[in-house]
């Protein structure tokens, strides 16, 4: 296989995964407008990994760049990261969201096919099985109502990129149905660095941790779960990035229309996760509880047997190694990228 483009490459998921294609003796090229990420991370990967990663800064709504990056590279599949994902902020800015991920997913996938690269694995989320029909949840499980213009972008996308794919067989199309990714690579030199406040429980603690926040504030305790806190399937971000490895090794076998859950099997509580990092690291983390958060389900984790069986991929991080990882790159770096 020639080169593969990774959209989104500089991001949190992106920067981890190349770092695993290229200790795969993968040949990457990575894209990225940099909204919410950081040319250091790709100088970081370069450091991780001995080689500078080739990087085009763009946007995937651009179709004269993503043509300018065809017919230069020979691009012969797409790992595609690129998307806005913050779940609050896309109630707040619908119209952004649908035209970034949906027409931005359109334009590249119409630039592909016209330089004959029909290969991509695509960043779903389990955010498309709404509220869960059954748990653990299996690709069987029915899509859901998503509740919130992010989850609904995936679901359409995943809809859109099924259809090209049976419309033309020589499509292969990876669909990766991702939990909740925590952690960072074991160097603690690139992690997940938000803008702003953080949306997701694991950058919230460490900044808690690193003194940035005075205390995290825990939505809801009053679900049904064991103590009341949402419980959620969290996955080491380099598990993650093999993942994309083996399912790219499956679209060289010619996959078809494929669609996996990568999560662990494991259920945490927003409580459990704030003890194992305090227990894990030695750090006090305060917490408030407050009300709910709109568009939260109570319970949601994976049976990720499916990708075991046909991938030969499974979680191999434990909670306590996702804790210490995530602190350590956020002490190494109390403000990211920009230290």
């Amino acid at each position: 296989m020639g080169k593969i483009l990774v959209t989104g490459g500089a991001g949190f998921i992106g920067s981890h995964t190349v770092v695993e294609l290229v200790q795969a003796g993968k040949d990457v090229v990575v894209l990225d407008n940099l909204s919410n990420s950081s040319e250091k991370s790709l100088d970081r990967v370069a450091t991780i990994v001995g080689k500078k990663i080739p990087f085009y800064k763009a946007d995937i709504l651009d179709r004269d760049a993503l043509e300018e990056i065809f017919s230069k590279e020979s691009i012969d599949a797409v790992i595609h990261f690129a998307g806005l994902k913050a779940v609050g902020e896309s109630t707040q800015k619908p119209w952004e969201y649908y035209e970034n991920n949906i027409a931005g997913t359109l334009t590249l996938v119409d630039v592909m096919r016209k330089h004959g690269c029909k290969n991509i694995i695509f960043s779903s989320s389990a955010t498309v099985y709404g509220n869960p029909a059954f748990i653990p949840i299996t690709e069987e499980c029915p899509k859901g109502q998503c509740t919130n213009p992010y989850g609904w972008t995936k679901s359409m996308l995943e809809q859109i990129l099924s259809d090209i794919q049976k419309a033309d067989n020589e499509w292969n199309v990876i669909l990766l149905r991702y939990f909740n990714p925590i952690g960072a690579h074991k160097s603690g030199t690139i992690g997940e660095n938000p803008n702003g406040i953080p949306n997701n429980l694991m950058p919230y603690i460490t900044q808690v941790a690193v003194g940035k926040r005075d205390h995290l504030s825990v939505f809801g305790n009053d679900y049904d779960t064991h103590d009341g806190t949402g419980v959620r399937d969290y996955i080491h971000v380099v598990d993650l990035a093999i993942g994309h490895v083996k399912a790219l090794q499956k679209i060289e076998e010619k996959a078809g229309l494929k669609i996996y859950n990568l999560g662990t099997g494991h259920g945490y509580s927003v409580l459990d996760i704030v003890k194992n990092f305090e227990e894990a690291n030695g750090v006090k983390i305060p917490y408030e509880i407050v009300g709910r958060r709109p568009g939260d389900i109570a319970t949601c984790y994976a049976d990720p047997g499916l990708a075991k069986k046909e991938l030969g991929w499974e979680a191999k991080y434990g909670i306590r190694e996702m804790c210490e990882d995530s602190w350590r790159w956020q002490k190494n770096n109390p403000n990211g990228f920009e230290d």
